[in-house]
């Protein structure tokens, strides 16, 4: 009889670990908050504001109106969170409206969606990463001048965080995010019940931008607060870009942090309205319309200042919901050959690094063009987002119409419904703020698409010419013939000639006399030592009359290749590999000349073995 031991039976010994899957690098449903839900948490900081800025053109009137508005907007965000509940249902692979739009509405309505999601990315880092310092720079003025270099030292501090993993940044940003939340919510239920006088202290000295003598209130200018509160939905889809970032199961911890940031956002948006409302408060110059807020409701104390301070932080780090949710886009587009295949790629930790690392050279490269004027960028932000929307929202019907299933009418209505209504925001949205700066978006979208399709139509190229998808002919040998440059006698040229003799049936060495006198006994010198070497191959010297180096050696490789038919000729560049990254600066870069011009005129392949002298 025998005895079947757990490790004979195929299970790992308990001593060993369980394989790294990956999963420990990845989202639960309050990580996935903290890390994707920043941008459309702290919208709540200039959502409100936004809208009572336009308002206050129709006087104390207009102000009226604050909490409708607000009410529109919340109803058009339970709208939104439940139709990408069933995105994250249907596209587990992420990628939202992208995802969406490829399977239902075609290959330009993707690409239509994801140039609009890239810009909101990238604008969203730059308006996040600047509204945080202005608030910095409010409570201390002598920091305005350095504003721009704040910028980018906050960039440069959430890029290194997400380079970690978005586990970490989600670890990293949980506290001020918790912070934030638990602030607006104590300031709104203290607020809801505070009875007696309120304060106006952080208001006082500061001039009112409240219109007089106005009493009417237009359906223009309600569209226009209703565009301008619309600040406060963007990062609403976050979530369902980056459902891959999440733990197993994926879908339903994506749902419930959808869920959760629509219940948070809503309340405290509600909330503050009330609040407008309820203290009668007028937008002033110097001071945000959250500030009034926190005095009238908690008073001119240290309360007062945490609120600040938290908003300030949020503020800048609501650029890490690009971080989490941009590289999973350009994941997929990478994938489906629509930019580089280098964004696809994913470091340790789950990390794609090359998208982190562009998110943040193009988000500096704003900031630097903005001067970190938060009011520069402002008009840009949230068409972006709408457009996504819109298409993401349309996509799902189409879903509904071709897969059915259970209640997939009212499903479907859903998604119609929501369309309409962010239909008609896109449209709201551009046209009130066109003359603002919304042109350059109408501009830049095309011009992402046609550069997505640019590079599809290279990949194309190029699987036709590998023949990708094909099966090819059966493998065979040809005669090869590997010719090495040489300029010297080293342990260098002794490596690449037992390389070279591995990789082909004839060697042959080349060297490039030029006409002077020392380079001519230079090369006088190199074919006696080479004869007293006499290491089996051949030293074929290259006469040039212009003194050049690359061009003689691409000749020779082509005469070889018209004379020698049925041979297969490789050029071996042999060059040290540094033991230092520094040194690199100290060669001479023969090889490299010597590459681009056999490239330029030849179809011999290139091998450059790079040698590490120790």
């Amino acid at each position: 009889m025998s005895v079947l031991t757990a490790e004979s039976a195929g299970a790992a010994p308990a001593d060993e670990e369980p394989p790294d899957t990956g999963e420990r690098h990845r989202l639960t449903a309050v990580t996935g908050l903290a890390a994707l839900s920043l941008d459309a948490m702290a919208s709540v900081a200039y959502g409100p504001e936004a809208i009572v800025l336009v308002l206050a053109a129709s006087g104390a009137h207009g102000l009226g109106f604050t909490l409708p508005v607000t009410l529109a907007i919340a109803g058009l965000l339970a709208v939104l969170v439940a139709s990408y509940r069933q995105v994250i249902a249907a596209f587990p692979d992420g990628g939202g409206s992208y995802a969406v739009a490829r399977t239902h509405l075609g290959v330009r309505a993707s690409l239509v969606a994801a140039a609009s999601l890239v810009l909101d990315y990238v604008l969203n880092v730059a308006v996040a990463v600047t509204a945080g310092v202005a608030a910095l720079t409010s409570a201390f003025p002598e920091l305005y001048d350095d504003r721009l270099w704040i910028c980018l030292a906050v960039l440069v501090l959430i890029t290194g965080v997400n380079l970690r993993g978005i586990v970490e940044s989600a670890r990293a940003f949980i506290v001020p995010t918790a912070v934030f939340v638990v602030s607006i919510l104590v300031l709104i239920a203290v607020g809801l019940f505070r009875s007696g006088p309120v304060s106006t202290a952080a208001a006082a000295g500061h001039a009112s931008v409240l219109a007089d003598n106005a009493t009417t209130v237009g359906a223009l200018l309600l569209l226009k607060a209703f565009a301008s509160g619309c600040s406060a939905l963007t990062g609403v889809e976050a979530l369902a870009n980056a459902v891959p970032s999440f733990r197993v199961p994926r879908v339903r911890r994506a749902q419930r942090a959808e869920v959760a940031l629509g219940a948070v956002l809503g309340v405290m948006l509600i909330g503050l309205s009330v609040l407008i409302s309820r203290f009668h408060l007028q937008p002033v110059e110097g001071v945000t319309v959250l500030a009034q807020l926190a005095d009238a409701s908690l008073g001119h104390n240290w309360a007062f200042y945490v609120i600040q301070f938290a908003t300030m932080i949020l503020l800048a780090l609501s650029a890490n919901t690009s971080f989490g949710g941009l590289p999973v886009l350009l994941k997929l587009l990478a994938r489906d050959n629509y930019l580089p295949h280098v964004f696809a790629l994913k470091a340790d930790r789950q990390v794609h690094r090359h998208g982190v690392l562009t998110l943040a050279a193009v988000s500096a490269a704003l900031l630097v063009f903005s001067g970190g004027d938060t009011n520069a960028l402002v008009p840009l932000f949230a068409i972006g987002v709408f457009i996504g929307f819109t298409i993401a929202q349309v996509g799902m019907v189409r879903h509904w119409l071709e897969q059915r299933g259970r209640s997939w009418q009212g499903k479907a209505l859903l998604n119609g419904f929501g369309a309409v209504l962010t239909g008609v925001s896109a449209v709201v949205v551009t046209a009130t703020k066109f003359e603002d700066g919304a042109w350059l978006i109408v501009i830049a979208l095309p011009l992402l698409v046609a550069a997505f399709e640019t590079v599809h139509r290279a990949y194309a190229r190029i699987g036709e010419r590998l023949g990708l998808g094909r099966i090819p002919d059966p493998p065979h040998r040809d005669r090869s013939v590997v010719i090495v440059p040489v300029s010297n006698l080293s342990r260098l040229t002794c490596e690449a000639l037992n390389a070279a003799a591995s990789l082909g049936d004839e060697v042959r060495a080349v060297t490039v006399c030029h006409p002077d006198a020392e380079d001519r006994a230079q090369t006088e010198a190199l074919a006696r030592d080479w004869a007293l070497w006499n290491p089996g191959v051949p030293l074929i010297q290259l006469t040039s009359e212009r003194r050049a180096l690359g061009r003689p050696i691409a000749a020779y490789v082509g005469e070889t290749a018209a004379t020698e038919a049925g041979t297969r000729v490789t050029v071996l560049i042999a060059e040290v590999e540094p033991d230092r990254l520094w040194q690199r600066l100290l060669q001479n870069q023969r090889g490299a000349v010597v590459a681009h011009a056999v490239r330029k005129d030849t179809d011999a392949v290139i091998c450059r073995l790079r040698f590490r002298i120790s």
